[in-house]
């Protein structure tokens, strides 16, 4: 028996919807509605720990230049790769001249140094989980239920993560569906160029080295990526980032008041580069990605809010082979149109030897709670008991960051 035309149609319809929804994935629990306010957060953690004493140079400080010989962002005024001046202490480096740079003379971008965690494992998952989950490195808990999601709840805010899998961040009671961004890996020659070579010299004396050259490439990248990879946990990398963040941009201005994004590629163990290089190259893409959101959210961004942070900062003297270590202070960034930017804030001390932690890295002295809960009680209007179930146990602080 044909079915119905009335269930026919019903059937297509429901298929429709299903696939106008197959780019997301949601939890079973409860989806909250759209709330009132037309504020708008978006969390970027940098996975792999970047090297802050790069974005934010203490350019003042002599130590800095004496313990870098290699990769030091020169002090401004020296040359076309001098770190760009924000005041007689701080510079920022030069690769975001034309993305960032503006979005702090326009008082719309925030610095805050000596930022993250107290953990102090220098393990990028453990401190990953203990960020995202919003708690101490030393609490006893089996609540898998991340900061952002809680704050969800206590809003009735609509999230969404621009991830492959759900992220710890957004784990909880609320059900967030996420959506993948994927980028085309980083490669000079991709496996069809490399068999199409191969190809050419099949049937020659020179196959064999060639077969085994490539084999010996292959080996050893997968060796070298291994620990980023892993530090990565699966977050996208910079390139491109510009195309993708103008389209979490398109779904911020929708539905969607909170969002997180993941970007990989920041574990510069080897062959940093200061003014340019590898480094240099990813915040330029980042950079330009993140004023590539605040030009698509139009006239939102006067109610948004990005915040950029990381597990931890990484060793303050450069390695053996001109990168960094783990670290352990960072430094966040607060960037938006509803942002009392065009400074550097939070507590402060000298780049100097006698200031470091464990006389090898920054310190953290704004911890990445009571600095978040401070602007969220802020951003959101929450009061300390609302607060205390976002953060719990966290004594907050206000940086008037909006």
């Amino acid at each position: 028996m044909s079915p119905s035309p009335s269930s026919a149609m019903k059937r297509r319809r429901a298929l429709l919807q299903a696939l106008a929804l197959a780019p997301l994935a949601c939890g079973p629990a409860r989806v909250r509605a759209a709330p009132a306010t037309s504020t708008r957060l978006l969390f970027v953690f940098l996975r792999g720990g970047y090297d802050a004493a790069s974005l934010l140079v203490p350019t003042s400080s002599s130590f800095y230049y004496e313990t870098r010989p290699n990769i030091a962002i020169a002090r401004p005024g020296t040359g076309n790769n001098a770190a760009l001046p924000l005041n007689a202490d701080w510079g920022l480096h030069p690769a975001l001249a034309t993305s960032i740079l503006p979005l702090y003379a326009a008082g719309q971008a925030i610095f805050i140094p000596y930022a993250g965690s107290h953990e102090l494992t220098r393990s990028h998952f453990s401190t990953q989980d203990n960020i995202e989950l919003g708690r101490t490195p030393d609490a006893v808990s089996t609540r898998r239920s991340g900061f952002l999601n809680r704050l969800a709840e206590e809003l009735g805010a609509p999230a969404i993560a621009f991830t492959d899998q759900a992220p710890l961040i957004l784990q909880g009671n609320v059900a967030v569906p996420n959506t993948a961004l994927r980028l085309p890996p980083r490669s000079l020659v991709d496996a069809r160029q490399s068999g199409i070579i191969a190809s050419m010299y099949r049937d020659t004396t020179l196959a064999t080295p060639v077969d085994e050259g490539f084999a010996l490439r292959d080996e050893m990248q997968r060796d070298m990526a291994a620990e980023m990879n892993a530090a990565n946990r699966n977050a996208i990398s910079t390139r491109g980032f510009e195309l993708e963040a103008r389209r979490v941009a398109r779904q911020m201005r929708g539905r969607f008041n909170i969002g997180f994004v993941d970007v990989g590629g920041w574990d510069t163990h080897v062959n940093q580069g200061s003014g340019t290089g590898q480094l240099a190259t990813r915040l330029d893409e980042l950079g330009r990605g993140l004023a590539g959101f605040a030009q698509e959210m139009g006239a939102l961004w006067q109610d948004t809010v990005v915040v950029v942070a990381s597990e931890f900062g990484r060793t303050f003297r450069e390695n053996g082979n001109r990168g960094t270590d783990h670290g352990h202070g960072s430094v966040y960034w607060v960037l938006g149109g509803a942002v009392r930017g065009g400074r550097i804030a939070g507590e402060q001390v000298q780049a100097r030897a006698a200031d470091l932690q464990d006389n090898r890295d920054y310190r953290v002295l704004n911890e990445y709670r009571a600095v978040l809960g401070g602007l969220f009680g802020r951003l959101y209007g929450l009061d300390a008991t609302r607060l205390a179930r976002i953060f719990p146990g966290a004594a907050t602080v206000d940086l008037g960051l909006v």
